[in-house]
């Protein structure tokens, strides 16, 4: 088995000051670490239970197929929050058939980003026994 200590997402973004704004500033996330110097330095960010890495300078955007999910308290606040600092809302706030409240943007790089909301009947709150 692989013993897990810690884990964190890379992202190499093609404008990296760009991403350093839009996930520090406009999105609030909390600085956990920042390593070397320049304007390709890296920035770790703390990302609930894992981390957010942006560090490093891409050619091209990252893969369609890399998403982030995160998972927030309240989905309508994040939305007033967002729109306030100038964040692009791809598609607002919506209870999903599978009873989630989901609401999507993407980064400076176009990488799609779910903000969840667990309402509290939802199965993912149970936990057996209490």
């Amino acid at each position: 088995m692989v013993h897990v200590l810690s884990s964190r997402i890379l992202l190499h973004p093609t404008d990296p000051e760009r991403s350093r704004a839009f996930y520090g500033e406009q999105l609030g996330l909390p600085v956990y670490r920042e390593f070397g110097t320049g304007p390709e330095r890296g920035t770790v960010y703390f990302l609930g239970g894992g981390f957010l890495e942006v560090s490093g300078r891409a050619q091209t955007p990252p893969d369609p197929a890399v998403r982030l999910w995160m998972q927030v308290p309240d989905v309508a606040a994040a939305h007033e929050e967002l729109t306030a600092t100038g964040v692009r809302i791809d598609r607002p706030p919506v209870k999903e058939p599978w009873g989630l409240v989901e609401m999507w943007i993407a980064d400076p790089d176009g990488t799609p980003i779910v903000l969840v909301e667990v309402p509290a009947d939802h199965p993912l709150r149970y936990r057996p026994g209490t």
